[in-house]
């Protein structure tokens, strides 16, 4: 494990080094670059993509999407000025914020089931992982990873105890590598989840929920201070966008359902099933920072814990 946090901190110090000297974004300010990943969580951002929810509020803008395989990739490329919004998981941004980037949360986007899941019947617990059996998630220092240290530490005594079985794979690829059986367990987010428990044989080592033990935020939007200080009023966009996005799913589901068949081409109906299963909350608050920071603090994933919550948040 100290050996993966190494690595990670000098690659964290490089692309640090690189923001600094790059000083803010090449887009102009009449344009904003906002990076997303794979997965219903993100399903807010497609609805204000589709309605152009952001080009309402600033008619001459001109707004970027790119869709990334996880936060790391979403923290390189905000360091080298390529985007000024992303969305990801809580942990990774603790991370770069504790690397000296200058970048803040702005505003939460949902809640959702979170789960290693297995096709492996030897399988039953943690405790039946053996040296060769491999897990798949997206990065080390991403949620699943920090959810399956809490795990581990409650199960087998130790955060780290199962970091040598551990490797990075996008959800679609993990759910591929699962179905193949060339990884024993996969932790995912839906429809990945969904699908995977929808097999034969499926079942769950572990939840989010339980791991964590209260309810958290999966996914929120991070901003660089170049787009805070210099963009605001695309800043203030991005927001209200998210929120109007947000709406509109609660209040519209079945609509909200027929739009994102497209983008996830999945049928309707199963869309909306999914949009409305159980712990998937579309939501701008932000739950469960405190903890996480407390956490990955005591056990060397920071070295500095913030001194405040507000401290980390841009409003």
């Amino acid at each position: 494990m100290n050996r993966m946090k190494d690595m990670t901190k000098v690659l964290l110090l490089i692309m640090v080094s690189l923001m600094l000297m790059i000083g803010c974004t090449r887009d102009t300010e009449g344009s904003v670059t906002i990076a997303d990943q794979y997965g219903l969580a993100y399903a807010p951002l497609q609805i204000a993509k589709l309605q152009q929810l952001i080009e309402k509020r600033v008619p001459d803008a001109q707004v970027n999407w790119v869709q990334m395989a996880n936060t790391a990739a979403i923290r390189e490329a905000m360091v080298s000025g390529r985007v000024d919004v992303g969305f990801g998981a809580i942990p990774p941004f603790l991370i770069g914020w504790d690397h000296g980037m200058d970048w803040k949360i702005a505003t939460g986007l949902s809640r959702s089931p979170l789960g290693l899941v297995t096709l492996d019947p030897e399988l039953q617990s943690l405790r039946d992982f053996s040296a060769e059996d491999r897990i798949a998630l997206p990065q080390p220092g991403s949620i699943q990873h920090m959810l399956l240290s809490m795990a581990a530490e409650e199960q087998l005594g130790s955060a780290d105890a199962l970091d040598t079985r551990i490797i990075t794979l996008s959800h679609p690829d993990g759910v591929s590598a699962l179905l193949s059986g060339s990884i024993q367990a996969h932790f995912t987010s839906p429809p990945y989840l969904f699908t995977e428990l929808e097999q034969p044989g499926a079942h769950m080592l572990v939840s989010g929920t339980e791991a964590f033990g209260e309810p958290f935020s999966f996914i929120v939007g991070y901003a660089s201070r170049a787009c805070y200080d210099s963009k605001q009023k695309l800043y203030r966009a991005c927001i209200e966008a998210v929120q109007e996005a947000v709406t509109f799913i609660e209040e519209h589901p079945g609509e909200a359902a027929q739009l994102l068949s497209q983008v996830y081409e999945m049928d309707q109906e199963l869309i909306l099933k999914y949009l409305t299963a159980e712990g998937m909350v579309y939501d701008t608050q932000v739950l469960g920072i405190r903890k996480f920071s407390e956490f990955m603090h005591s056990r060397g994933y920071i070295e500095e814990e913030p001194r405040s919550l507000e401290e980390l948040f841009w409003d």
